[in-house]
């Protein structure tokens, strides 16, 4: 069974404004995190140190400017997939530092295995533009 979608709806949720609001939310938590740090760049170096990065200032730019930079990437269209997939590496990566889950017990294990899932979807959100972007290049 084909579940049609009135026109009125159809032509919004196919149009431009709404992939970029799509966009722009799937990148919402990068850009506030990004520009947070960049802005108290003390708390980034906090951050940092609290999940055993060292040294802490180097990964606290390279942070900033991945966050930012890829977030760019991604709501221009230019390379987009490559933004999207350093961001998809990045959550992965801070997800597996921060959210370990497995070495936790009771009520904390469960909200951070929580959080560890949940930012599975934002791979997979992003993992998802990368395709797409890719497979429009490819005139697919």
């Amino acid at each position: 069974m084909t579940l049609h979608l009135p026109p009125p709806l159809r032509l919004a949720f196919t149009s431009p404004w709404f992939r970029g609001l799509a966009l722009l939310l799937l990148c919402g938590p990068y850009l506030q995190g990004g520009f947070n740090k960049a802005f108290d760049f003390a708390a980034a170096i906090a951050e940092m140190q609290h999940f055993g990065l060292a040294p802490a200032a180097p990964f606290a730019v390279a942070t900033i400017v991945l966050e930012l930079g890829a977030s760019l990437l991604v709501l221009t269209g230019f390379y987009r997939w490559l933004g999207a997939l350093g961001l998809a590496g990045f959550t992965l990566g801070a997800t597996l530092v921060a959210n370990r889950f497995w070495e936790m017990a009771g009520p904390e294990r469960f909200m951070v295995a929580n959080s560890f899932f949940e930012h599975g979807c934002l791979v997979g959100g992003f993992l998802l533009v990368a395709w797409l972007d890719l497979r429009r290049q490819d005139g697919r």
